[in-house]
């Protein structure tokens, strides 16, 4: 009978051994030195060639891993990249072909440059234009929805979400990425709201949660690109401006370091939060715009003064180098057009290179 005991307790004290080795591993881990990640957006137009000069430049650095923010492909016409593929000089493609081969055409000559270093997908509101849908964009990139980091980390929020969804969440050491869905004018609806409240009141109770990074393609409302964001909708104006207030409160009352991550206007900007709005209403968080990954560039907006660092006709992304303590210095490294790689000026030629460095914005 003792004997049948002793095995009893060693099967039990084994079972809470592993137990407490399993929660351990799902619970953020401080960093033991510092590190990086990457992140730009809108790749259309030219992205064929400026994302493998990002992926090149990136691969260069430590980086944790590369983070889009959304508009992969034009969809409401032919990408100028796609029609000076070899294959397609005196052969355009028609639309059908197009639409049908768009979003390969983006993993395998975007995403694929940056080889085995992870790459986490925003949805931006070209990959929403008739007739791609949500439900097609789910299909097309369900690897990158479905990593083991991004279902891990669903499962513990909700064992049983077994769904993929386009907006997500995934922690590394003691920052938490939110990467969110505005890439339509309904959005963000209630279901998602009420997500990212719930993930963001965990983060708050979490003291091993140092900073929260979320990144999204459009602006949120009231920023000095409001002219182009989520403030062209009522219910994007609602809705943004109630994850605001919402992280704003993260900040000051939960005591997290915040940094609110965008793309959709075709420029690099800085302290894009800088308005009377915000100073009126809560406080100014640290906000980026980086639209530079190969989209026909803007001009920047005319209280771009406003900004700490505005700049366009450039190519580029954010370097961001994060500290123990979770704080983060973001760096833009601008490309040149001596960064393509070689293999992408043979294929292209470098009179379409330079078409891109030169032409490909309606910016002074």
């Amino acid at each position: 009978m003792l004997k049948g005991r002793i095995i009893l307790l060693a099967a039990v004290t084994g079972t809470l051994f592993l137990a407490g080795i399993l929660a351990a591993q799902t619970q953020p881990q401080p960093p033991t030195t510092p590190w990086q990640f990457t992140v730009s957006g809108d790749s259309r137009n030219c992205g064929d060639v400026v994302m493998p000069a990002i992926a090149a430049d990136v691969l260069k650095h430590r980086s944790s891993f590369y983070w889009h923010l959304g508009d992969f492909r034009a969809t409401y016409t032919f990408d100028e990249d796609i029609l000076h593929q070899p294959a397609n000089i005196g052969h355009p493609p028609n639309i059908y072909e197009y639409l049908n081969t768009e979003w390969q055409d983006f993993l395998d000559n975007q995403i694929a440059a940056f080889g085995d270093l992870p790459v986490y997908l925003g949805v931006g509101n070209h990959e929403t234009i008739f007739p791609k849908t949500r439900e097609e964009y789910i299909t097309q990139f369900a690897d990158w929805l479905d990593t083991p980091t991004l279902r891990a980390q669903r499962l513990r929020d909700d064992p049983r979400d077994h769904r993929l969804h386009i907006y997500y969440h995934w922690r590394e050491h003691n920052v938490d990425f939110i990467n969110l869905d505005n890439a339509s004018e309904e959005q963000f609806d209630a279901a998602q709201v009420a997500w990212f409240e719930r993930v963001l009141a965990r983060d708050v109770a979490d003291s091993s949660i140092a900073t929260i990074v979320v990144g999204m393609h459009e602006a949120l409302p009231d920023s000095i690109s409001e002219a182009h964001s989520m403030s062209q909708s009522a219910a994007g104006v609602e809705s943004g401006r109630r994850v605001y207030q919402d992280l704003l409160r993260a900040e000051k009352t939960g005591h997290k370091r915040i940094y609110i991550l965008a793309s959709h206007s075709h420029f690099y900007m800085v302290n894009i939060f800088n308005t009377e709005y915000a100073k009126q209403h809560g406080g100014v968080l640290p906000g980026w715009i980086i639209g530079t990954a190969g989209a026909f560039r803007y001009s920047l907006p005319p209280n771009s003064n406003l900004a700490s660092a505005a700049e366009t006709n450039v190519y580029g992304y954010l370097l961001a180098n994060v500290k123990f303590d979770g704080s983060i210095d973001f760096q833009f490294q601008k490309l040149q057009e001596n960064s393509v790689p070689s293999a992408i000026v043979d294929r292209y030629k470098s009179e379409f290179i330079h078409w891109c460095w030169t032409q490909n914005s309606d910016a002074k």
